[in-house]
């Protein structure tokens, strides 16, 4: 990478108005995605159920729920445009896939699909976030804190391992 000079000050952001809750209709929308897919993380089997059922209560006041099922969920949720890096995939195979003997494990014949979203866009998106400024240490940390067990090293963050002083 390049080095960016000393004083070199970030892209602004762009402000968003305080009721923009798009690509979520309201406020009700964005929360009940909150809350099924983040906080209660909800199967899609169930939060199909949870929506049939919450149509049939709205059905006598000609509403709907905010959702129809999970995957008109799962598309707006996708649709997020914030911090979005695409998804990628490749496919593994066994190295001796194309000799195997009779009778090889079956692992050794299958196709596998990884998908992934590229690390360094990710963590680019991550330190661009403003939700995470001060939230973590740049740095590796080495922390001597007294324990209950007579130990003095603390241990809580990824980079406060040992490995980052070897």
């Amino acid at each position: 990478g390049k080095f960016l000079p000393k004083d070199e000050k970030p892209v602004p952001r762009k402000s968003r108005a305080q009721d923009d809750y798009s690509p979520f209709e309201d406020r009700v929308q964005f929360e009940t995605a909150d809350f099924l897919y983040t906080r209660n993380q909800m199967s899609a089997g169930h939060i199909n159920y949870l929506c049939l059922l919450w149509a049939a209560s709205l059905a006598k006041h000609q509403d709907s729920p905010p959702f129809g099922g999970h995957r008109p969920l799962y598309e707006t949720i996708d649709s997020i445009p914030l911090g979005d890096v695409a998804w990628t995939s490749l496919t593994l195979t066994h190295k001796d896939q194309a000799s195997l003997a009779p009778g090889s494990p079956h692992w050794k014949a299958a196709d596998y699909d990884v998908w992934y979203r590229d690390p360094h866009l990710v963590i680019q998106n991550i330190l661009a976030n403003p939700d995470f400024d001060g939230e973590f240490d740049y740095t590796p940390v080495h922390d001597h804190l007294p324990t209950k067990d007579g130990g003095s090293l603390r241990r809580e963050d990824f980079i406060s391992g040992d490995w980052a002083w070897k």
